[in-house]
């Protein structure tokens, strides 16, 4: 953390101080898990709907933490506040002004945030000091834990931004003022929350219309929604994608071995990139990486370089595990209509090059609202369409077709051979099914915790070839 003392702290959170002198200098970074707590931490005691965080300050304490930022009165060092998440929105608040020479980068988009947010951290990590989160920290609590994590010798820091309502960006914008907002597109993804695209765009557009004058804002160019935010912002405007008209583009894209391969072309000229990263869909969050690097200013050698070398780095995300012949793609993370689509067509493409079968192993993709039902059924039309051997359902019979329709149907054309599970252990069992150069995709929503799966089919599979 920027350095702060004892007392600059509680008058920044309205606080009291309980045993921590107030002349200490604080330097160490929040926690908000008593059992990750270390000397290098200190804790703060949020309430959530199954614990209350004071209960467990003393535990951190005692595991090495500095002191507990808190709501009611502990044993141990502490700063004792009226509300723990405005405390630590005050404080990013504050420690945010003080990063006098750390450029701070916003992301939001439908989809992609979490890859494009590992992009640029290897990127950025190769020319400087980089903060960025681990996992997905994107909310009015993830945030401020990430920017509080900066100190004096921070070069760039790295924060997703995501939404559950209107206004929710803007005020993470406010808080942590980006230098660089990048919107990535406006997906399907959250319907049943927003009730429409253009009400995503409009959230999604936040970043934009929130960013403080002579900063950047860096758009994709995969959705009239995200191209019309320009005409929202006097600030410069870099856009990415594959047109001819776009500031940093992919010409000449093909795909080897299930992976892009592309010339990145920015006003700085031309450079040659093969990712490491699984999908076609990946171009797009290696440009909008690329984007950043350049309004940054960062050589194209330099980002291309970086690009080629990057791999996976947050879990369950087109995460590869191949054992025995066999190739697992556990991507159960997360899941929309647009995302489902691009895993289902690397699927397709890599059994292809493989020989073998492909298995798609798909759960519910939630938070659809009223279009649900017809975007399960287009994934299922998909799935038909680009020739994939095996669906297998996991969860609710029939939401991959239309409910009308004979639930004992067990293919969705020619090709493709339905199958139906209530549990992931059911499930696992087609892995006796399995052969050596077939592909498994393991694919749904958060939610539906579909990385068990993943493991159990590889368990069954192990146990199968040993």
């Amino acid at each position: 953390m920027i350095a702060m003392t004892a007392a600059e702290i509680a008058q920044i959170v309205n606080g009291s101080l309980t045993e921590l002198s107030p002349d200490s200098l604080i330097t160490e970074i929040p926690c908000i898990d008593s059992r990750k707590a270390t000397t290098a931490n200190f804790f703060v005691a949020f309430k959530g709907e199954i614990s209350d965080g004071n209960d467990f300050a003393e535990s951190a304490i005692q595991n090495g933490a500095r002191f507990a930022l808190v709501t009611r009165p502990i044993s141990g060092p502490s700063i004792l506040v009226a509300d723990v998440g405005q405390a630590l929105i005050d404080l990013t608040r504050a420690s945010r002004l003080k990063m006098k020479t750390c450029k701070v980068i916003g992301i939001t988009g439908s989809q992609g945030k979490t890859t494009t947010k590992d992009f640029l951290n290897h990127l950025l990590s190769s020319v400087g000091i980089t903060v960025a989160p681990v996992g997905n920290l994107n909310n009015e609590i993830g945030v401020p834990l990430t920017l509080l994590s900066c100190n004096e010798e921070t070069n760039f820091c790295v924060l997703e931004m995501g939404a559950r309502h209107m206004g929710d960006i803007a005020k993470l914008v406010e808080v942590a003022r980006p230098d660089i907002g990048v919107v990535l597109n406006v997906g399907r993804a959250h319907l049943g929350e927003f009730g429409s695209r253009s009400n995503i765009a409009k959230t999604k557009g936040e970043m934009i219309t929130s960013l403080l004058p002579g900063t950047i804002a860096v758009l994709g160019n995969y959705d009239e929604f995200t191209r019309a935010m320009a005409a929202t912002t006097s600030n410069k405007v870099l856009n990415f994608g594959e047109r001819s008209d776009c500031d940093v583009r992919a010409t000449d894209v093909e795909l080897r071995e299930g992976r892009a391969h592309f010339d990145l072309v920015t006003p700085e000229g031309r450079q040659a990139v093969g990712l490491q990263l699984l999908g076609l869909h990946q171009v797009s969050n290696a440009l909008a990486a690329a984007a950043v690097a350049t309004a940054l200013g960062i050589p194209i050698e330099t980002i291309a370089a970086a690009l080629s070398t990057a791999t996976a780095s947050s879990k369950w995300r087109m995460e590869l595990h191949e054992v025995g012949g066999l190739l697992l793609i556990n991507d159960a993370y997360n899941a929309s209509p647009d995302s489902m689509a691009a895993a289902l067509r690397t699927l397709a493409l890599l059994s292809q090059e493989r020989g073998g079968l492909s298995w798609a192993f798909l759960g519910k993709m939630n938070e659809l609202g009223e279009s649900a039902g017809a975007e399960h059924e287009a994934i299922g039309r998909l799935v038909s369409e680009i020739g994939i051997d095996h669906l297998v359902q996991v969860g609710t019979k029939a939401f991959w077709q239309n409910e009308e329709k004979s639930e004992d149907r067990e293919d969705l054309g020619e090709t493709t051979t339905m199958h139906h599970f209530d549990s992931v252990t059911l499930a696992s069992a087609l892995a006796t099914n399995f052969s050596a150069g077939d592909v498994v995709l393991v694919k749904a929503s958060r939610s539906e915790k579909l990385e068990e799966l993943a493991e159990q089919l590889l368990t069954v599979w192990k146990e199968r070839i040993a």
